[in-house]
């Protein structure tokens, strides 16, 4: 069961009750209407000449409806005589080299095919300027050089920062279209000195007159297009704190505020920048940024790691305990790079590797310091985006009547493990 003989049968886990989480969960209908009426909003059309060239941003994440919202400026731009392109802004994600962000794009569906454009990604910057206090704003050399651009990211709170602007439209500008350089210098800073630079940054990037208009995506706790917001080059620094709260009420959390042991179906950049987000967990691990109050996890287990992920296991080092499973698809170069240019090295360390989903739990348990698991605080999620469904034992219950829109749906059920002991029951492992 465990070949290192650390965690010895019998592991009496408590049984586990199913929670489905009903949060308030807007969406936009049609996406393809809503993007042409934003970019109208925003007063786009009048800053258009026939022919102009415009880079139309596409970052890293995962969002939701991304090709379509996407296809959709393009398509919008065309039939205002406009010759648009997609540019690959996502800092040093994809290895920091054009061909693995043009790699990257393609696997969230953004190609030629589906943009009806050209895609590019480049290594090249250009200086844009220079901010008050001495710091440099770089943009992709591309999309510089293009006529105009158009933003287009989604708003949501950041996992290494605190301030009225965190991911959004403006770090897009700062981080994003900075490539690798731009992304370097603003980490260096650390999180406060991020909070100060990304809006002063931003106020430079938009003073070059380069951006003609931006389209911020907000996303409900089901990972759902809740809203898109066009914003003038004007507006935006004015009006993205308003945003980032709105994004803040819609976000997913656990049913419980004190956990013993959370056990991560499954961590990845298609689920957070930082693979788990920093903000459900309730854990940071930066010496510059305290951790919030709640929610208070003693152990974090992660089983394995997506896909999607392409081998970039940034916030691995958010856990306690992994599988082998995981830290055998670990990609060291894309990791390491990401985490050099956060500067947050802790997040690519790899913690201890056991052999199956059964030791990696136990060991967690174990280090507890516990004689027994009677009452033990047990979740399970598959992971930290999607938390409409999620398990708990008894002893976090009592949690719920708390939370009006959480309710029990099924349970007691027993934790079952395969004969590989990789965990067969609750459902939160992809298999």
């Amino acid at each position: 069961m465990d070949p290192l003989g650390l965690v010895r049968a019998p592991l009496d886990l408590p049984e586990m009750y199913e929670v489905r989480q009903e949060f308030e969960a807007p969406t936009v209908g049609d996406m393809a209407a809503e993007v042409g009426c934003q970019l109208e909003r925003a007063g786009t059309a009048g800053r258009l000449r026939p022919g102009m060239r415009i880079a139309v941003t596409a970052g890293s994440r995962g969002i939701r409806n991304i090709v379509t919202i996407l296809r959709t400026v393009v398509d919008w731009l065309k039939s205002h005589g406009a010759d648009p392109f997609v540019i690959g802004a996502m800092g040093s994600h994809g290895g920091g080299t054009a061909v693995g962000q043009k790699d990257l794009l393609a696997s969230l569906g953004v190609t030629e095919d589906s943009m009806g454009c050209p895609v590019l990604t480049g290594d090249r910057v250009s200086l844009v300027g220079v901010t008050a206090r001495g710091h440099k704003v770089y943009c992709d050399s591309l999309a510089y050089e293009s006529d105009g651009i158009i933003l287009v990211n989604r708003v949501k709170p950041h996992t290494s920062f605190r301030g009225p602007i965190e991911s959004g439209v403006t770090k897009m500008m700062a981080v994003g279209l900075g490539k690798a350089p731009g992304a370097t210098y603003v980490h260096m800073l650390g999180p406060k000195g991020m909070t100060e630079a990304i809006p002063s940054m931003g106020e430079v990037f938009i003073a070059s007159g380069k951006v003609l208009a931006a389209i911020a995506v907000l996303e409900n706790a089901f990972d759902e297009t809740a809203e898109l917001v066009g914003l003038a080059p004007a507006d935006i620094l004015a009006r993205e704190p308003t945003l980032l709260k709105r994004a803040k009420e819609m976000m997913p959390s656990l049913p419980a505020d004190a956990v013993d042991v959370l056990v991560v179906g499954e961590m990845g950049k298609n689920y957070s920048g930082t693979g788990m987000d920093t903000n459900i967990l309730g854990r940071y691990r930066l010496e510059s940024l305290p951790d919030p109050e709640a929610p208070r996890v003693e152990r974090v287990v992660v089983l394995d790691l997506s896909e999607e992920s392409h081998g970039n296991a940034t916030g691995v080092g958010l856990a306690d305990v992994v599988t082998t499973r995981l830290a055998g698809k670990i990609d060291r170069k894309p990791t390491y790079l990401n985490v050099l240019t956060s500067t947050f090295l802790g997040r690519g360390a790899v913690p201890p590797a056991m052999d199956n989903d059964w030791a990696a739990i136990g060991l967690a348990v174990m280090s507890l310091g516990r004689a027994t698991t009677e009452g033990l605080k047990l979740m399970m999620i598959k992971n930290t985006l999607n938390l409409g469904a999620v398990y708990i034992s008894a002893s976090l219950l009592d949690d719920l009547g708390k939370r009006p829109w959480a309710r029990v749906v099924g349970g007691p059920v027993r934790v079952e493990f395969d004969r590989d002991f990789s965990l067969s029951g609750p459902p939160v492992r992809s298999h």
